[in-house]
């Protein structure tokens, strides 16, 4: 008697890797909630990005943090939220993106993974907001670079956006698409023409996130996009399928015979 297949796991939920991450927002947002008001400015000045820092000596000296913040900022100013709404903003467009990729990446890929893309976002925000005195803070370049990612093999047979998914460790070990190929296919274009649209918008308009009037860095968002699109092949440990990776059907591959 043939042994019942193993249960399909769902597509979206959650790996450790981004459980952690996750939790990790969380904890330190609760405890800056606790703090006194001045304790957390000081923490915003000292751990946001401030694109001024690097702009004026004299201005720089009188900024908490020292040199040391010129460097760290490029990735703590990612974890840190300007309130409730701001963190579940990011989270919910991370767990469906964010989840595919921690569970290719694996967690240490996964954790430098948002990393790079948390310091791509805030090169981005620095060469566009070179004299800027207001901090920047969340996580959402980061999860932009997590979206970017996904969308190389988000599409592709048996994935999660996929008409033909499988359970969700399936989902995320498709081979990915070639970049040149995802850029062709007009499932990708057209998410990236919307996701695009919706952050000049956003930012342009200067639309608040969360009915809590937090401006939307939209640059920084376009910094980690691009850096998760171009740099995923260097994380990626699925190898390449150079062969059809579409869901379109499959041609005849008969003799005629």
């Amino acid at each position: 008697m043939p042994s019942p297949p193993p249960p399909r796991e769902p597509i979206l939920t959650l790996p450790g890797a981004l459980t952690a991450y996750v939790a990790l927002l969380a904890l330190i947002h609760v405890v800056r909630v606790m703090l006194p008001v001045e304790w957390d400015y000081w923490v915003i000045e000292v751990f946001g990005f401030i694109p001024i820092r690097y702009d004026s000596v004299v201005l720089a000296a009188q900024l908490p943090g020292g040199t040391g913040a010129k460097v760290w900022t490029f990735l703590t100013y990612s974890l840190l939220h300007a309130g409730i709404s701001h963190i579940l903003f990011n989270v919910l467009w991370l767990l469906p993106f964010g989840s595919a990729v921690a569970r290719r990446f694996g967690a240490v890929r996964f954790f430098v993974f948002m990393a790079i893309t948390a310091a791509a976002g805030a090169a981005a925000h620095l060469a566009t907001h070179e004299h800027a005195l207001a901090p920047m803070i969340g996580a959402s370049a980061s999860v932009s670079g997590a979206m970017a990612a996904a969308i190389r093999f988000a599409f592709v047979r048996g994935s999660f956006l996929s008409l033909r998914r499988g359970d969700a460790d399936a989902a995320a070990q498709v081979p990915a698409q070639p970049l040149l190929r995802a850029l062709r296919d007009p499932r990708v274009l057209g998410f990236l023409a919307v996701w695009f649209g919706v952050n000049i918008v956003f930012g342009i308009g200067s639309i608040g996130v969360g009915g809590e009037g937090v401006s939307v860095a939209w640059q920084a968002h376009i910094g980690g996009f691009f850096a998760g699109l171009l740099l995923f092949s260097l994380f990626d440990p699925v190898p390449r399928d150079l062969g059809d990776a579409t869901d379109a059907p499959r041609p005849d591959m008969s003799d005629g015979n």
